[in-house]
């Protein structure tokens, strides 16, 4: 446990010496002001926390502060914390409904996605669990190339197609290989794309259809990759996925490198939706389930 905790709090340094960690030392021995109010305010939304949910933070604390008869902004470190956590779930645990069971990964080009499947590859295979690719991504050859190389590192099975092909199709041959070839898990890496494209966001919802063709009742789970780095503009791709392929969780990527990482409870109090990984580094072992303990501990470390 303390390997796990060490972890996020190293993976987490930049976010704790950023805007969550200025909150530490606005959150000393000085009275409670209107100014203390403000300034946490301005601090949770430096730090991606979005307003709506800082707002709501903020309205919480204030009552608990008013309830509790607190004085000293010291006092409200404990309460912070406290009503942090409180917003964030704790991760569900994949129970691989089907066999096998397929998993979309999903987000938009340079968030990490390619690497994640590999990430989640690896983790998997860990398990004992038996894994294939579907290398769906055809618009971009060296998502492939990328995906072939830790397949080949692996010695996981890959089902690809050419430049430029149809991903409706290799995401459907990928699930029917899978099928004969009786795999635990089928990850298929799809083609990043920006939110705002109507027509590849078509698309999208294509190969989602033509997974459930191949296979009734798939894909069992669509995981969208998300690059912490983003900020705000992470809720708003998460939205927007959300509502082309149903999203059932979301995996931080690069969380490591940023200094905010806020963005984790505005999805939750916007969307609902789980946040299943985080990635704290570039090794295959950094990609881990989400702890929101550890999360709040690394980003208050100050």
């Amino acid at each position: 446990m303390t390997d796990v905790l060490s972890r996020w709090r190293a993976g987490l340094s930049k976010t704790g010496k950023a805007a969550f960690g200025r909150v530490a030392s606005l959150l000393g021995a000085t009275e409670i002001t209107a100014e203390t109010w403000d300034n946490l305010e301005t601090l949770l939304i430096q730090a991606d926390v979005g307003m709506a949910t800082t707002a709501s933070i903020l309205d919480s604390l204030k009552q608990n502060a008013r309830d509790r008869g607190l004085l000293r902004s010291g006092e409200l470190n404990t309460t912070l914390r406290a009503e942090l956590r409180s917003r964030l779930d704790d991760p569900p645990t994949f129970d691989f409904p089907a066999h096998p069971a397929i998993i979309l990964l999903v987000g938009v080009n340079g968030s990490g996605k390619t690497t994640t499947a590999a990430k989640l590859g690896e983790r998997f295979l860990s398990q004992g669990r038996t894994i294939l690719f579907g290398a769906a991504d055809t618009f971009r050859a060296a998502a492939v190339d990328q995906l072939q190389v830790w397949a080949d590192r692996l010695k996981i099975p890959v089902v690809a197609g050419s430049a430029g092909s149809d991903p409706g199709a290799v995401a459907y041959n990928a699930v029917q290989s899978g099928l004969s070839r009786d795999v635990d898990v089928v990850l298929i890496d799809t083609a990043g794309r920006l939110q705002t494209r109507f027509n590849l966001m078509e698309e999208l919802r294509k190969v989602h259809r033509v997974v459930g063709k191949a296979m009734p009742g798939a894909p069992h789970a669509v995981w969208l990759v998300l690059d912490a780095t983003t900020g705000q503009n992470a809720l708003e791709q998460a939205r927007k996925f959300h509502e082309a392929v149903g999203v059932t969780g979301i995996i931080l990527a690069k969380l490591d490198s940023s200094a905010r990482g806020g963005m984790a409870f505005a999805i939750q109090r916007e969307l609902g939706i789980p946040i299943l990984y985080a990635g704290l580094g570039e090794k295959p072992e950094d990609l881990t389930p989400f702890d929101p303990d550890a999360f709040i501990d690394g980003i208050l470390q100050g």
